[in-house]
Formats: C-alpha cells, structure tokens, sequence
C-alpha cells in the first residue's frame, strides 16, 4: 500500500496543497496553510459499483406532505427570506462583529417561542447568563427559549435527541463547534465542514430550521472554506456601519426565493426595530434643493429604495493630484463616468476633487445609478441645483447613450408614492411603465441632453 502523502489546507479559502508554504497559492493569504489529516488511499480493487443499499426514486408530481412557510412575525426579515421560514431549511447569517446578528436572531427566536413552537438556541460564544441578560435587555426575557451554552456537535445533537425535534435551532456561531470524529481546533476548515454536514443532514432529516451565525472576514465574506455556502440553502448578511443607525439583512443566495431582497432595521436602546419605509430613512433632510442632489430610485430584489446621490466637485488652484473620494458606489464606474463626461460632454474634472457620497452610508450596486451620479456630478459642476421632487435613473455606455434598466415601471410607481412629481430615464421605458396622468416622465437619449437639460435649464 502506498505511503499516503501529507496535504496542507488553507484555513482561508480550503484549498490543497501537496507542500507547506508561506503563502497561499489562491487567495494569496500568508500563514494559513496547516498541515490536514492524510486522506484515505483507495486501490483500483475498491469498486463503489455494489455492497450499498438501493435509492428510492420519486416522481416530480407525486403526492406528498407540502411544505409551508411559517411566519416569523418580524415582517423584515419575513420579507429577507422570501415570506418566512421553511421547514428543513438551512439558513448562514454572516456579518460584522457587532453588527447585531445574535440580537436578531434572539429577538426572532423569542417571537417564534412566543407562538407556541419550541426553539433552541445555542451559544458557543457566550455564557447562558450573557444570552439571558441580552434577552432581558430586550424585553424578551419571558419567551419560552431553551437556551444552551455549548460547542460539541455530539453534545447538541444528543440532547436534541432526547427532548424532541425543534422548529428552529439557532446556532452561534459554526465557527466555535467542534466534531471529537474530525482532528483540528474549532474554525478549521475540516472542522467548520463537518459540522455544519452534521447539522445540516438533523435539519434535513427531522425538517427544522437549522440558523447558522457565520464570522467574516476582514474583507467581508463569511470565513471558512467556500462550500459552507454550497451546503445551506440561504445565505443572508446583515450590512451596516456602526456609527448609522440603520441595518440591512440582505439576501445572496436563496432556493425558496428571490435573491437581493433585503430587510431593514433601525438599532435602538431595546434591540432591532424594523423600518416599513426605508427611502425617507435616506431621504431625511431634504427641505431646500441643493447643488450636487440627485435622488435615485434604486431596486433591492422586488422592493424599490430611494437614496440620495451627493456629489461635490472642488476646483484646484495648484498642479497638485486631484482626489477621488467615493463613498458608497464603485470606484471604477465613477473613474468611467467621469471619462465619458470628458469625452462626450466637454466637461473637464481632471483639475478637480472629486468627492461622491451615498446618503445615510447605503451602498449602490445598481448600474441604473449612472443617470443620477451623472446628474449630481454636473450640478456640483454648474452649481446649479435640481428639482427637489425629480428622480433620475438609466445606465450610461461608453458612447455617452442612456441604456434601458429593468423595472422602470415600479422605480416611477415607487417615487411618486413618495411625492415626486418628475422623472428622468431612458427613452425606451415602455409608455405603460410611466405613469404620466400622475408622475411627469422626461426620456433623456444621450448623456449630452443631460449636461443640456441642467447647465441651460431647459
């Protein structure tokens, strides 16, 4: 039998290698290879082809127990999953430290107990008198939670043995448990795998939902190997800064739902407070029309959000290097934006600051933000302000042309709620998207009808 050979595994990314080095060879991280058990050598005489047990196969149409979602009661985060809970499921919640993961989950375990289905919680991170006085503080205390302090997958899975299957099992985080069946420290990559295989095939097997709190890493996406993410069926991340009040539970990934759905809260003194409007969250101040404003109606799954576009442009008197300070939107778009300006438009910002701000620290990833970054840069150019009550939205190409973007119809229906009485988009928007017996819809072709539209008034 061949001598099995020693592997090392990126505790970053997972990936193999057959030889230790400083750095991995993927992710490019320094110091996280460590050395793995050896895997198991099968011969050519190990045949898989016989020795199992039959797999019942079922028809698409056959008769059988439906599953229904169950309600959470928190209608934001209701919303993030697609319209609640589904038996069975696996749910991965990442975030930042601090950000209120475990306050979420504790406030949705309570309002679920409170209904009369049993929940567990279990913490790997905090003491049972840590959970407790968290759940005091939100006035939660008297919910029904069987609440755990533990990190041994055996532990838990025993106990859950003995006192029934759960509606909801919440465990915080995966990072901290430990199978005794895998070698390796918690949040080792073999470790995080195995255990959430573990949890996942009880949930699976005895249709609870499984909640899994996830860490993150310094650029943001949930630690541990890739295939984590692979295994549950939604993968969801509670967004924000710390210094804003606000939060955003965003969907990534979802097998019984629309992705990109996002729920928002508010953080006050007892816990996460949902906010049902969250475009006047960022659209708060905006009594007198400023030079540099532009209000765009993003899209977050089905669900449309205003936010303000700032921009401020500062005239350099010196050959000093102009600054690009973005803050909310992608850095490259506003490099290419800002080059069609120049190109098309005759517009010069190379002898200038540059500074662009996504009121109340949302971030865009939306490319029918182009319009309305176009129209706060060119009326922090002019100087000249923009109607208070207008929306503007359309992606912008290379040759200075405004692109039709999707759900023109809803972005116009959503503004007009609001009390904006002006819109400007892509002349392609279809007639019946616009609204025009209540909302005034302006088609803008090129990006030079803009710079026409705001410098001349027209």
């Amino acid at each position: 039998m061949a001598k099995p050979k020693k592997r090392y595994v990126c505790q970053a990314c997972g990936s193999v290698s057959h030889r230790w080095q400083g750095q991995c060879p993927d992710c490019a991280e320094w110091n996280t290879l460590a050395e793995d058990a050896p895997a198991t050598v099968f011969s050519q005489k190990h045949d898989l082809s016989s020795g199992g047990r039959a797999v019942d196969f079922v028809a698409l149409d056959a008769p059988g127990e439906s599953l229904e979602r169950r309600s959470i009661g928190l209608k934001e985060l209701d919303r993030a999953l697609g319209g609640g809970l589904v038996p069975g499921s696996a749910i991965l919640m990442g975030g930042d430290p601090g950000i209120g993961k475990s306050t979420l989950l504790l406030q949705a375990a309570a309002k679920i107990a409170k209904g009369g289905d049993p929940v567990v919680y279990v913490s790997g991170e905090e003491a049972t008198a840590q959970v407790r006085m968290r759940a005091s503080r939100l006035g939660v205390a008297d919910a029904p939670v069987k609440l755990a302090a533990a990190t041994s997958v055996r532990d838990i899975l025993t106990t859950l043995a003995g006192i029934g299957k759960p509606a909801m099992l919440v465990i915080d985080s995966i990072q901290t448990m430990h199978s005794d069946s895998i070698e390796g420290a918690p949040g080792t990559v073999g470790q995080v795998r195995g255990c959430a295989f573990e949890l996942i095939r009880y949930a699976k097997e005895n249709g609870v939902v499984l909640v899994l709190v996830g860490h993150v890493t310094k650029d943001g996406n949930i630690a541990g190997p890739r295939v984590l993410e692979h295994m549950v069926d939604v993968v969801m991340s509670f967004e924000g800064e710390r210094s804003h009040q606000y939060r955003i539970l965003r969907s990534l990934k979802n097998r019984f739902g629309p992705v990109d759905e996002i729920g928002v809260f508010a953080m006050a003194g007892q816990g996460l407070e949902e906010v049902s409007n969250p475009s006047m969250l960022f659209l708060s101040g905006r009594d007198e029309p400023l030079a540099g404003s532009a209000v765009f109606p993003a899209l977050e799954g089905t669900r449309p959000v205003l936010v303000e576009v700032q921009a401020l442009i500062v005239r350099l008197q010196s050959g000093a290097t102009p600054r690009r300070a973005i803050v909310g939107w992608d850095s490259g778009r506003l490099a290419m934006l800002l080059a069609v300006l120049e190109s098309r438009c005759g517009l010069n910002f190379s002898s200038a600051e540059v500074y662009l701000n996504i009121a109340g620290g949302y971030r865009l990833t939306d490319p029918a933000a182009d319009l309305a970054v176009a129209a706060a840069l060119v009326s922090a150019l002019a100087d000249k302000p923009l109607s208070a009550k207008s929306v503007w939205f359309g992606e912008v190409s290379l040759a200075g042309e405004i692109r039709p973007v999707a759900h023109s119809g809803l972005r116009l229906r959503e503004s007009h709620k609001l009390g904006f009485d002006t819109g400007y988009g892509p002349s392609e928007t279809q007639p019946g998207t616009r609204n025009s017996e209540q909302l005034e819809f302006h088609a803008i072709k090129q990006l030079v009808n803009l710079v026409d539209r705001i410098v001349g008034n027209q």
